[in-house]
């Protein structure tokens, strides 16, 4: 919402002059934040943890999942980049690659590029191709005596190259997954809040009878200030809480991560900055368009906005 809007500077300040407690102590602020944000996803994703960082929310979204399932393995997509702690590191293509490598519990999946990947445009049916990659996956791991927690997915892949994914692959490959007993974990810590324009969420994209397990959200929703949140069922988080080793998290939704919160929410809302957003992108997308249409070098026009205020990306046109 930009830097230091006065609006969450003076949530934060009015905020901070009242009090500011760990997580132990309940405050209006954390249930009033959880309930904006329920508004803003599926009425299936109602339970809500508190972090200070988008990285804390994928390990925890990890250990929802393996709770709930019981399974140790994990799918990423190639490329993929979900955070810096050791675990997600070893789901982190991006970077084991160039440290210690894939471990046995992690399996990879071709990104489902149709403009670079293993099936393209002219393909006649993409989108089952690239969810029967994952089915492969599956049974192989299976052959192998390993069971699938979840399928670990970046709702648009954005280290990976600002891939869009062919609407309907995320419906296909979960329904995969669901069946090996395992869940889907959509990442929108760069990706989410608005930031598509058409929708509040990426993982909206694919279609309104899409719906992950688990949302991980960080950056954008505290904007600037350390706020993340993961949003779950009640199944996986009851499952999480019979362990009877409940989740804390010291500052995670104290009273003034969650007032700024909540700030960013209403300027969201009062500046009508997704409308933007869909705005601004099409602006762009038209004039660079019309950039590919006089210049073959430029193969592809696809546009994020991830941790700038916007990024865009031409690829050449050699395939």
């Amino acid at each position: 919402v930009g830097h230091c809007h006065p609006d969450v500077v003076k949530a934060a300040h009015e905020q901070n002059q009242l009090l500011n407690t760990n997580s132990r102590y309940l405050h209006d602020n954390l249930v009033d934040y959880a309930e904006r944000l329920s508004k803003t996803l599926p009425e299936k994703l109602c339970i809500f943890y508190f972090l200070n960082s988008g990285s804390e929310a994928n390990d925890l979204a990890l250990r929802l999942a393996r709770q709930y399932t019981k399974h140790t393995d994990v799918i990423v997509l190639d490329h993929a980049y979900h955070g810096h702690l050791t675990s997600l590191i070893d789901i982190s293509p991006y970077k084991f690659r160039n440290l210690e490598g894939q471990k046995e519990w992690v399996h990879v999946a071709p990104v489902p590029d149709t403009y670079r990947g293993l099936y393209r445009e002219d393909h006649k049916d993409p989108v089952t191709a690239y969810a029967n990659e994952v089915k492969n996956i599956i049974e192989q791991a299976h052959n192998r005596g390993r069971k699938i927690a979840a399928f670990f997915v970046e709702s648009l892949p954005s280290v990976g190259g600002q891939i869009i994914p062919p609407a309907g692959y995320f419906q296909k490959a979960s329904e995969h997954v669901h069946k090996a007993g395992g869940v889907f974990i959509a990442d929108e810590i760069q990706v989410g809040f608005g930031r598509v324009g058409k929708h509040f969420w990426a993982f909206q994209l694919q279609g309104e009878d899409f719906i992950p397990d688990i949302v991980t959200m960080g950056k954008p929703i505290g904007n600037g200030h350390p706020l993340a949140c993961v949003a779950t069922t009640k199944e996986i988080a009851g499952a999480f809480a019979a362990t009877g080793v409940e989740y804390f998290n010291t500052f995670g939704g104290n009273p003034v991560s969650c007032a700024i919160g909540l700030a960013v929410l209403d300027v969201m809302e009062k500046e009508h900055l997704q409308a933007h957003a869909m705005e601004v992108g099409n602006f762009l997308m038209k004039l660079l368009n019309e950039q590919k249409i006089k210049h073959p070098i430029i193969g592809d026009v696809r546009y994020q906005c991830p941790i700038y205020i916007f990024s865009c990306f031409l690829f050449g046109s050699v395939k």
